[in-house]
């Protein structure tokens, strides 16, 4: 079993202090509950349970990634065969898609649990991506597009809650190294779509037919069924556990800790926490799990008690509607210029003389690579004293924007490729601290719908970035400009966040 290690900020000794959410509701037992099982948690440790968990997790985080990426990739091909009067519509549709993924599936595992999630988010996924592979029209790749969507949209708000509520911790930071996966899937992604996309595709739209254009549907059925095995993996060889806090959040002590102990089984570790710790907390009389205590708990998240949850307090609500408001700006800034990539490449290197469709998927795997070390420096920066999440999430938010606006001086494509490499590397380290620094601000009992929210700000306002590209003009650096000011501001933002999470166990 791997050894346990201490984050800095768990130690005693630690002078940094660090600041997490608390429940100062009338329903402040909540906290002592969470504590006894973060206890009981870090006594049992990081164990093969957990690794388990950090490997199909993983899959949640590639597949968030992958398929947006998936979509700028093809988006050249099927412009080329279907000659519609605006491509942008396709990324339009994913965006939509991702909408109500986010919405459905991020508040709904507050909702029905995690467990339900957790399996049908990758199963959807690859159902619709490999059917995508035979679309006739424009319009049927759209509607796929938003359907396998779908499903990518609620990965990471479940994933997130699902992972950080059985992490130890002093191993917290686990959850920003789990991006490296979202990099690994850019990397796969690109890897792939050189051969396919660069050789079996057409270069133009002009006399563009489908079988000289079959290498997009090669990749869509390579993807869905990337997609396909991950579901599989998930749902035959891992058995996912419902997690303890949620259920305690329900008022179900014992199967809380019933959970508990198997993990720590599973870990070849023993666990003494019992129902009587956690009962000990419930004011009058204990509520039993009975068919009308399931209604009941059911409509009260129906009226929306998890969302005024995350606004109850003036430091609570100021930390949701920062929150909220970063993640709004990186969903315009990120696909206003990602998504697009591939097509701004070809087309500006058209000016600089290389924009042939094989040096364009040649640059895009080049940018992707680039992504792995920012995830793994952002693993780093998260622990460091005195910089921590917020240090780490608005350097390199900043830092981001601030290369988007230096990509506008480049005068051949290879100073392009490079300013796009820096890009790639300082937006994957925010994205892994962001990931992993919005959940843990939010209380377990709220966590899917907190991360539900933050999910959907940022595709309600990536939705608006196919509209501007539909009348803005791609080859100038307008959409650069707006992109880089976006990411700017939104690390400006994250320095007036009210917590801190480095070093304490989330709630």
């Amino acid at each position: 079993m791997p050894e346990v290690t201490k984050s800095p900020g768990l130690e005693p000794t630690a002078t940094e202090r660090p600041t997490l959410p608390r429940d100062e509701s009338p329903d402040a037992n909540y906290r002592a509950k969470a504590e006894i099982l973060n206890n009981a948690i870090q006594i049992i440790g990081m164990g093969r349970y957990q690794w388990q968990l950090f490997v199909v997790i993983g899959f949640g985080w590639a597949s968030d990634n992958l398929w947006p990426i998936v979509t700028s990739l093809i988006l050249p091909a099927v412009s080329n065969e279907f000659h519609p009067s605006k491509a942008p519509l396709l990324t339009l549709a994913q965006n939509i898609g991702l909408l109500v993924g986010a919405v459905f599936w991020g508040f709904g595992c507050d909702f029905f649990g995690r467990r339900w999630a957790f399996n049908l988010t990758i199963g959807i996924t690859a159902v619709f991506g490999l059917i995508a592979a035979g679309s006739p029209n424009f319009a049927a790749i759209c509607v796929f597009a938003a359907l396998w969507s779908v499903g990518v949209g609620g990965n990471l708000p479940v994933d997130s809650a699902i992972f950080l509520e059985f992490l130890p911790g002093s191993h917290q930071y686990l959850l920003t190294i789990l991006s490296i996966d979202w990099a690994l899937a850019q990397v796969v992604a690109n890897l792939i779509g050189w051969p396919l996309l660069g050789d079996r595709t057409c270069g133009s739209a002009e006399g563009c037919t489908k079988a000289d254009n079959m290498g997009w549907r090669w990749f869509m059925i390579t993807m869905g069924g990337i997609a396909m095995i991950m579901f599989v993996g998930r749902l035959v060889f891992f058995t996912i556990y419902e997690s303890p806090k949620y259920l305690m959040g329900k008022g179900r002590n014992e199967q809380a800790v019933e959970v508990v102990h198997e993990v720590a089984r599973r870990n070849g570790e023993t666990s003494d926490l019992t129902r009587t710790e956690l009962d000990a907390f419930d004011q009058g009389e204990i509520q039993h799990f009975t068919a009308a205590n399931v209604v009941r708990q059911r409509l009260e998240t129906v009226r929306f008690d998890h969302i005024r949850a995350l606004f109850d307090t003036p430091k609570r609500a100021w930390a949701t509607t920062l929150i909220l408001v970063v993640w709004a700006f990186i969903g315009l800034g990120f696909p206003l210029y990602n998504a697009f990539l591939p097509y701004i490449q070809e087309t500006r290197g058209a000016e600089f003389g290389d924009g042939s469709t094989y040096i364009t998927y040649r640059n895009s795997l080049i940018i992707a690579v680039m992504g792995i070390p920012g995830c793994l420096l952002g693993g780093v920066l998260v622990e460091l004293p005195g910089f921590g999440r917020k240090g780490a999430l608005s350097s390199s938010t900043a830092i981001t924007g601030a290369f988007l606006l230096a990509s506008t001086t480049a005068t051949t494509s290879n100073a392009l490729l490079g300013w796009n490499c820096a890009f790639n590397f300082m937006s994957s380290l925010m994205y892994a601290v962001l990931y992993a620094y919005t959940p843990e601000i939010f209380l377990t009992k709220d966590r899917g719908t907190g991360n539900a929210l933050t999910a959907s700000a940022n595709r309600i306002f990536g939705i608006m970035a196919p509209i501007i590209a539909m009348f803005a003009d791609l080859t100038t650096a307008v959409p650069v400009y707006v992109s880089g000011a976006l990411f700017i501001a939104a690390g400006i933002l994250v320095l007036f966040m009210p917590y801190e999470s480095r070093g304490k166990a989330s709630l």
